[in-house]
């Protein structure tokens, strides 16, 4: 045991803290319910944990001596687990009767991720962007930050735990020194990190533990050194204002939902410590007034639960009503957070946290999670057995999909597949395997399809996931052929000469080009030719021009395919929502090609390339529909389902063979 205290800290109860986390709270709702931006709310909630986690830690061990590991991790279950568990089983049960049947495989993996601390790594790797409305957000989707403030609660004990055995065995080090040294070495390395991802990869960079270190790194030391900064009651006062007007107008002077967390995360962060220093000072006229005051401080204490309750709440709005409440409305989720979480902080949480036998608490977590266990089961079979069924209907004479649009036959009224329960999970081969190569880095993986021996011709599907999609109709038309496939694809990287070199996305298309010049066994490579969702001729030739590359420096036949129509809303959202008819009319109100007079100059020039355009198969009776021949097209704004996809087999069947023949 320590002979004195670890370090000299002021443990005091600090109410407008208290009232700052509900500030944070509150931005957090107001952003997401009315602007769908970010606010800054939760780079505060950062900042305030790793102020009171380092005043916990450091009281323990100035009270003990030490930090052991059991008794810290039980506070720590108690502490966050009953909460938790609680608003993922209300989801569970409210999923089954109000949440879309699209969107229930994705809620499931997001509910289990979130019950076990890595929902934020679960989004990073599935390319979640946090802000972008095109994607069809999930109840669970802000767990991602308590997930990252769970970890980084594991990453301070060991820290601490280490600072302890380094400060018995160096007695006469300075303990602040070594302290401030740790906390500011982790302060500076994880900012330098956050702001070159950012730029490189900034959905990556949102999600990930450790691009945030340096947020809670600076609670951390405005804990250790904050009895140290003297202010007077003016500068107090003024730096406090200042604070709190900067951090009410982050999502407002700044477009965070590209900057964020890199260096712009400083202004909430910056704001955050005004307000914690300036609470140092007991003036007329500071925001402590404010913030101090008994119903703030109240609110404060269940801000958890306003952040747990708004979005959960938000969503199923959203599923079940519309896409932005009015004000009233918004208002009406705010209040009804706030009750809830009152109910559940004094009735669910408190009880447990606070029971002096850790037998209790235990045993109705243990039954809080069977509940969620039980729910979690039964919503995956349910899945399960509908995605089973799936595969013996796809190119049924009843569900023909873009063979209808070629044969013009007559198709039966049926219920379109894949079932909702299951569109969005309805990927290509190699997404299920992992053979697609995810935005963390630049390395090459190849899946290899089809026949892996002896074969008469090699095919390569290469770009981003809007080639990608086309694996289903590539293995579809080669099935009965002695061919091997190869996928290799990148999610958000196009196989163009418009990256720099340096660039993940530039790197990982030198690498595609060394492997094709390594390769010489492979006769024919199919990729997207182009972007529907740009009329850049920057963006589109960089397309072509590295096509025409492949076929001039390496001799390999290539099959440029044009893009598919692209919508700016979510297609199967939308068909869930609000019926077929409402959809087709909302498609055909949207430019959605709009890569068509780049396209038309292609098809004239690079006559050593081959060239596909299946617009055609996307339009019944001059309409761009979501569902054609009985099977749903589209699982998101663009991307096809891999059921729509295997039904172009024939198509590409005759063009695969007609190019390998010459």
């Amino acid at each position: 045991m320590l002979n004195e205290p670890l370090i000299n800290i002021n443990r005091k109860f600090r109410p407008e803290i208290e009232g700052l986390r509900v500030v944070a709270a509150l931005l957090v709702a107001v952003y997401h319910i009315w602007f769908n931006r970010i606010s800054g709310g939760v780079d505060v909630f950062f900042v305030i944990s790793g102020f009171l986690i380092t005043t916990s830690i450091i009281s323990t061990i100035n009270r003990t001596g030490e930090i052991r590991f059991w008794p810290f991790i039980i506070k720590l279950i108690k502490r966050l687990y009953p909460s938790v568990l609680f608003v993922l089983g209300i989801v569970l049960l409210l999923s089954i009767f109000f949440l879309p049947s699209s969107i229930m495989e994705k809620t499931i993996r997001e509910v289990v991720a979130s019950m076990f601390y890595y929902q934020n790594w679960q989004l990073a790797i599935s390319s979640t962007d946090y802000l972008d409305s095109s994607q069809m957000k999930t109840p669970v989707e802000h767990f991602w930050a308590l997930s990252i403030q769970g970890q980084f609660y594991i990453i301070w004990f060991l820290i601490f735990s280490f600072i302890v055995m380094f400060i018995k065995k160096y007695k006469h080090l300075s303990v602040k020194k070594v302290i401030n040294s740790i906390l500011g070495t982790l302060f500076i390395i994880s900012m330098i990190y956050s702001i070159y991802l950012t730029n490189v990869n900034q959905p990556w960079a949102y999600f990930i533990t450790f691009t945030r270190v340096w947020e809670f790194a600076l609670g951390g030391l405005i804990c250790i050194n904050l009895s140290f900064i003297k202010l007077n009651n003016f500068l107090a006062t003024i730096l406090g204002w200042i604070g709190l007007i900067g951090l009410i107008l982050t999502g407002i002077l700044f477009e965070v939902s590209e900057m964020f967390p890199g260096y712009i995360a400083l202004w909430p962060m910056a704001c955050a410590f005004l307000i914690v220093i300036s609470g140092t000072r007991e003036t007329s006229y500071g925001v402590k007034r404010i913030l101090a005051l008994p119903f703030m401080v109240k609110l404060g204490g269940i801000s958890f639960g306003i952040y747990l309750w708004h979005w959960v709440l938000l969503q199923f709005y959203r599923f079940n009503v519309q896409e932005t409440p009015s004000f009233i409305e918004g208002m009406l989720i705010i209040v009804l957070s706030i009750v809830l979480s009152f109910s559940m902080t004094y009735f669910i949480e408190k009880p447990i946290r606070s029971h002096k036998s850790n037998k209790y608490s235990f045993k109705r977590l243990g039954i809080m999670v069977s509940v969620n266990v039980i729910l979690i089961s039964g919503l995956f079979y349910n899945g399960y057995m509908n995605a089973k069924n799936l595969e013996n209907r796809v190119l049924d004479t009843d569900y023909p999909g873009a063979l209808a649009v070629m044969s013009e036959v007559v198709v039966p009224d049926k219920e379109a597949i894949p079932d909702f329960a299951n569109v969005f999970g309805d990927l290509p081969k190699s997404h299920i395997d992992g053979s697609n190569q995810n935005l963390r880095n630049s390395d090459l993986k190849i899946g290899e399809y089809g026949e892996t021996e002896d074969y008469d011709a090699t095919i390569a599907l290469i770009g981003s996931s809007h080639s990608q999609h086309w694996l289903g109709a590539i293995l579809e038309a080669t099935k009965d052929y002695n061919y091997r496939v190869l996928n290799v694809t990148r999610s958000g990287t196009r196989f163009s000469t418009g990256y720099d070199d340096d660039d993940l996305k530039g790197i990982w298309n030198l690498n595609v080009l060394e492997f094709l010049e390594e390769n010489q066994d492979i006769d024919l490579v199919i990729a997207q030719a182009t972007a529907a969702s740009t009329s850049n001729e920057r963006i589109l030739s960089g397309m072509t021009d590295q096509l025409q590359h492949v076929k001039d420096e390496f001799d390999i036949d290539v099959l440029a395919v044009r893009d598919n129509p692209r919508y700016s809303f979510n297609i199967l959202e939308s068909l869930e929502t609000y019926g077929e008819e409402q959809t087709i009319i909302k498609m055909n109100d949207e430019d959605n090609q709009k890569d068509e007079v780049f396209w038309r100059q292609f098809e004239k020039e690079n006559q050593s390339l081959y060239k596909i355009d299946l617009t055609e198969f996307f339009i019944v009776d001059d309409e761009f529909k979501p569902v054609i021949g009985n099977i749903r097209i589209y699982r998101d704004t663009k991307h096809l389902t891999n059921s729509y996809s295997k039904s172009f087999g024939a198509v590409f069947e005759s063009e695969i063979n007609d190019i390998l023949s010459k």
